[in-house]
């Protein structure tokens, strides 16, 4: 008799360890698909302290420091470790669909006719990055001036020599940028004698423009 009650119970311990071993597997195997089908965790680029959405570009440009710290710009386009950054305005374009492309001028050198030729071959809708080195005013004209306006910025106009100015923009929409800063070169102010402070903006840009 006693051995008749043994088995039933030893049937269903065994019973009970199978269910139990199949539960954990399956367990596992979820979780390993889980993390199989989970996207990978993002790194906020650009030194930002957060992740841009979708359809957004990650950028920060900086300019300043007297005629020492030269520009960066976007992630890492331009700067003196790149070697393509100089006196004056130092422009990168992004075109939202191809990426980007990058161009700069030397004011100091350059023909303003030739600066304005190119400013006016930025199609509409184009993300702009423009940062000042030294400074952009020698042969800055008014229609240049007015060309940064349409791409959004509310302080070109105000803009002088020597003065640290950063700005993201889109071309030819008119839309108010929210990223431009202006830091005014007086020499009762300067920190750098006879330069103002750097200038640094940076955030998530929408990608493309609609009307």
């Amino acid at each position: 008799l006693l051995l008749t009650a043994v088995l039933p119970l030893a049937a269903v311990i065994i019973v009970l360890l199978i269910t139990w071993g199949i539960s954990i597997n399956s367990s596992v195997a979820q979780e390993r698909e889980r993390n199989t089908l989970a996207p990978p965790t993002s790194v906020p680029k650009c030194s930002l302290s957060r992740v841009c959405p979708p359809n957004h570009i990650a950028l920060r440009i900086r300019s300043g420091a007297a005629d020492i710290v030269g520009p960066t710009c976007f992630n890492s386009i331009m700067s003196h470790a790149l070697n393509n950054v100089g006196p004056g305005l130092n422009i990168a374009v992004i075109n939202a669909l191809t990426f980007f492309f990058f161009f700069q001028f030397y004011t100091l050198t350059k023909d303003p006719k030739d600066i304005l030729a190119h400013l006016k071959k930025i199609k509409r809708g184009m993300i702009v990055l423009v940062a000042s080195f030294d400074d952009v005013t020698q042969k800055m004209t008014n229609e240049m001036r007015e060309i940064f306006s349409e791409m959004g910025s509310t302080l070109i106009r105000s803009v002088k020599r020597r003065d640290s100015w950063v700005f993201a923009g889109r071309a030819g929409t008119k839309i108010k940028s929210l990223f431009e800063k202006q830091a005014v070169n007086d020499e009762k102010n300067n920190i750098y004698g006879g330069w103002p402070e750097m200038v640094e903006v940076g955030g998530c840009f929408p990608r493309v423009f609609s009307d």
